[in-house]
């Protein structure tokens, strides 16, 4: 065989070793980003009687304890959703969420508008359900003081606007930047009408931290695997692979003309 042929072969060689190598770190980046992407806001089954313990044991530090005073307006079994849209609406969009949750996050960048639309139109309720999951997953007290603001944005009439922006402004999962009650406040100076006294009394004292408690003490004992949550008319739908906004929208659509 030729030194020629010899070469041939051997740059032939490497060059599939080299495409077998590229191969096998793209599976790898893959295979963590779907392992990344499934236990983003998850709440394993195996971690519940940890993180119960561990949310008992910082209830203290986040300000958790005292009455359930629940915002104003508030419905449902123990006062527990706050509602966006019309009673008469013949379609209910149930939404477990947390603020601190990147998944929540994208799930409201792309389906933000459909909802909006629908409630606008009469014809989609929503109740939201706030959880504090990702304080009990990585520490912090972020997500019970963001739900105990967006419940002092409910007393004002300002949950929707309000619970944009907080979304608009999440902070990365690890930093805990909500726990923060001074940036709390100044976010709601981005909602026309809401940073007033009462608003920053309400943030700062920790109104309505029992009832943050016991709603997410609703979402432990609901069965949940994680935030969000997301139930029409009690189907969950979230869990749905092929569920987009267009085809929420036919749904609704669909049950407003029945």
């Amino acid at each position: 065989m030729s030194e020629k042929n010899r070469d041939g072969k051997r740059t032939a060689r490497e060059r599939l070793a080299a495409e077998r190598q590229r191969q096998r770190s793209a599976d790898r980046r893959r295979r963590a980003l779907i392992v990344g992407a499934s236990i983003v806001c998850v709440l394993g089954l195996a971690t519940v009687v940890g993180l119960l313990a561990a949310n008992a044991g910082k209830s203290g530090k986040s300000g958790a304890a005292g009455p359930a005073v629940a915002p104003s307006g508030a419905t449902g079994k123990d006062s527990l959703a706050i509602p966006v849209g019309q009673d008469s609406a013949k379609s209910t969009l149930t939404v477990w969420e947390d603020f601190r949750c990147p998944a929540c996050q994208a799930f409201e960048t792309a389906y933000r508008p459909t909802i909006r639309e629908l409630t606008d139109a009469g014809k989609l309720r929503v109740e939201y359900h706030l959880a504090t999951l990702i304080d009990g997953n990585t520490g912090g007290s972020g997500s019970h003081r963001a739900a105990n603001a967006a419940a002092c944005a409910q007393d004002a009439g300002k949950f929707r606007d309000f619970h944009d922006v907080l979304y608009e402004n999440q902070p990365s999962e690890t930093e805990d930047g909500f726990s923060d009650k001074a940036k709390l406040i100044e976010l709601a100076g981005k909602v026309p009408g809401l940073d007033t006294p009462a608003f920053q009394t309400c943030v700062n004292d920790g109104t309505h931290d029992g009832w943050v408690t016991k709603s997410n003490d609703a979402f432990q004992s609901g069965g949940f695997s994680g935030t969000p949550t997301v139930l029409l008319d009690g189907k969950n739908i979230y869990t749905d692979r092929t569920m987009t906004p267009a085809k929420l929208k036919q749904m609704v659509e669909a049950a407003n003309k029945s």
